[in-house]
């Protein structure tokens, strides 16, 4: 890792030290039965929970060699339901209530919005 961080050169990440925390934990899952390391819960660094959410949309709803895209409802609903194995459950209300601003109206993303979660 740390020659990977020593070759990049980029302006636009100021500080490695979050890739670093990022790129080992973001296949961990909330309910520990993720890799390389098994974390569970808040165990997992709090970017790599993020990421994880984000790096599984992406991947779902962007066409592959091996996959066709999946719809955005279709992406959202398999995120849903992984809510509490593969995802932390307050990501996912946060990524509901910033992705749709009239289902974060329904969803009391008020709250989320306020606590920064």
């Amino acid at each position: 890792m740390n020659n990977i961080s020593r070759e990049i050169n980029n302006d636009v990440i100021s500080s490695l030290e979050v890739a670093e925390t990022i790129i080992p934990h973001h296949h961990e899952k909330w309910d520990g039965m993720g890799y390389p390391h098994r974390l569970k819960g808040e165990e997992i660094p709090l970017e790599a929970r993020i990421v994880a959410i984000v790096d599984v949309f992406d991947a779902l709803t962007s066409r592959r060699p091996y996959k066709d895209s999946w719809s955005v409802e279709r992406a959202l609903s398999f995120i849903n339901e992984q809510k509490g194995k593969h995802f932390d459950p307050s990501i996912v209300l946060s990524f509901f209530c910033y992705f749709d601003e009239k289902a974060a109206q329904k969803k009391g993303c008020d709250t989320v919005r306020s606590t920064g979660i």
